[in-house]
């Protein structure tokens, strides 16, 4: 055999071979497909699994997979999938269905800034979706309100903190009056107890220089009555 049978052999043997792999996957596919509009989840979701072995970039089998995981309410499995379609998907109209249901995740999270950006992103894919532009809608409506009422929450707080220290600072400042009253009181009876002693001091002094005044009369009188006065002539 020469060279150039061989090629087309191994050509022919590998178009087989692809059309074989297309086979596999669309049948699982449509297997999937039936068993998810029985809501049969899990059984889809095998299905879909096997598609994707025979066929790892399969953004349909991913598609199909993450609606299927929804279903069961594996959302950040589902997540997984989504993103890894949109990364693969060239098709518009399937990127559009892709990124609204990523928004509507984001939506059902209450992340509204994602979930914003992924409606934004389906209509730049297909702007004539009235579905995804009327979520658009209500995830903005929503994040308006959420923002002014986190705005009016935090003057609230901005109000309560600025409250809280004007009645600590008014607890300061009484408690330092209370504190200079108790030292005038202090000083007060400091001066009081230290006048009452210079006054004893005083009485006492008073007292011993009458007592000395005294003793120095009596012994004038003494030196009188004891003595011999002599006439002046």
């Amino acid at each position: 055999m020469g060279k150039s049978s061989y090629f087309i052999t191994f050509a022919l043997l590998l178009v087989a071979m692809t059309a074989q792999a297309q086979k596999a996957e669309r049948d699982y596919i449509r297997k999937g497909n039936r068993l998810f509009a029985d809501s049969t989840f899990v059984d889809a979701e095998v299905n879909y699994r096997k598609a994707l072995d025979v066929n790892p970039k399969s953004t349909v089998s991913m598609y199909n997979l993450a609606n299927t995981l929804l279903a069961q309410n594996k959302v950040e499995e589902a997540m997984q999938q989504y993103v890894a379609a949109s990364k693969l998907e060239k098709d518009k109209g399937n990127l559009a269905q892709i990124y609204h249901n990523m928004g509507v995740i984001f939506h059902g999270q209450k992340d509204l800034q994602k979930a914003i950006e992924a409606y934004k992103e389906s209509l730049r894919n297909n702007p004539h979706d009235d579905e995804t532009r009327y979520n658009l809608a209500l995830a903005q409506k929503q994040l308006n309100e959420q923002q002014q009422q986190q705005q009016e929450q935090n003057q609230n707080q901005e109000q309560q903190e600025q409250q809280q220290k004007e009645q600590e600072q008014q607890q300061e400042n009484k408690e330092q009056e209370q504190e200079q009253q108790q030292n005038q009181q202090q000083q007060q009876q400091q001066n009081k107890e230290e006048m009452s002693k210079e006054n004893a001091e005083q009485l006492l002094r008073s007292v011993m220089q009458d007592e000395k005044d005294t003793q120095e009369k009596l012994k004038k009188q003494q030196v009188i009555q004891g003595g011999q006065l002599q006439k002046d002539w």
